[in-house]
């Protein structure tokens, strides 16, 4: 097994440091007295935190983001799953055509996916009002079509790392296509999903340009809420929000690396 040597790992540590040290820049500023953002000059306050708890808009958005970026992972995870795996066993012909197409949102301009899935939800409008445009649903199925690519792209990989022959044995011994998925295939690449699920939720979380287009009014998320902040009124709180969001970023990081160790160990 290769093991890096140690000024690898230095330098890879001076590179990580590099680029995170300006995101930890804002906790400085989330203490600030002041009310504009600020580095503090001598006083240390607490009090846009105290707002965050204070002002429920925060919270509400904040549950909301937690709603619809679960919702879309779950269903952007269950749809590359299902892609996939139809990939994977069937291996058709041009399987490259519908692995380009899936891919389509990844590449394209994150303006055009905001203004096609505008017009889309709008159409939904005009049948269900709780589906389409500035809904919590409508939301949570446009960032399922721009997480989903991700998704496909991490359990695709996870699934070349699948061996076919267990498949085959399986398929020999009789089992059905749902044994075969749920008791040979699914527990070889249950990592995989894991980490798609983890990077679908954290980018519906942060999504922004295309909630800017599609929400107005009802579906306020976090993201949303922070850039009406910056745009309407520089609010340090919204620093506050930022280092929260930051140890939660973190201490999952660090929890789903310390499970894979643990495993790995087994």
């Amino acid at each position: 097994m290769y093991k890096p040597s140690a000024l690898a790992l230095i330098l890879a540590a001076f590179v990580a440091i590099f680029l995170l040290l300006p995101l930890f820049a804002v906790v400085p500023v989330s203490f600030t007295p002041a009310r504009f953002l600020s580095m503090p000059s001598g006083n240390w306050s607490l009090r846009h935190y105290e707002s965050l708890i204070a002002n429920p808009a925060w919270l509400e958005a904040t549950l909301l983001s937690i709603r619809i970026a679960f919702l879309s992972t779950l269903l952007s995870t269950s749809l590359a799953l299902a892609f996939s795996l139809g990939i994977w066993m069937f291996r058709p012909w041009f399987s490259g055509l519908l692995m380009g197409f899936v891919l389509m949102p990844m590449v394209a301009p994150p303006v055009v996916s905001a203004i096609t899935l505008y017009f889309f939800l709008t159409s939904l409008s005009k049948l269900n009002e709780y589906i389409g445009y500035d809904t919590v649903v409508g939301v949570a199925v446009a960032h399922a079509v721009m997480i989903a690519p991700f998704a496909v792209v991490l359990i695709t990989v996870a699934l070349t790392q699948v061996d076919r022959r267990i498949d085959l044995a399986a398929r020999g011994f009789g089992a059905t296509i749902f044994q075969r998925i749920f008791k040979v295939i699914l527990p070889n690449i249950r990592f995989g999903l894991l980490t798609a699920f983890f990077l679908g939720f954290v980018l519906s979380w942060e999504e922004i340009g295309v909630t800017l287009f599609i929400t107005s009014v009802n579906a306020v998320t976090l993201p949303r809420l922070m850039w009406m902040g910056l745009r309407d009124n520089i609010d340090p709180a919204i620093a506050s929000i930022s280092v929260i969001l930051i140890g939660i970023v973190i201490t999952v990081i660090l929890a789903k690396t310390a499970i894979q160790y643990a495993s790995a160990k087994k």
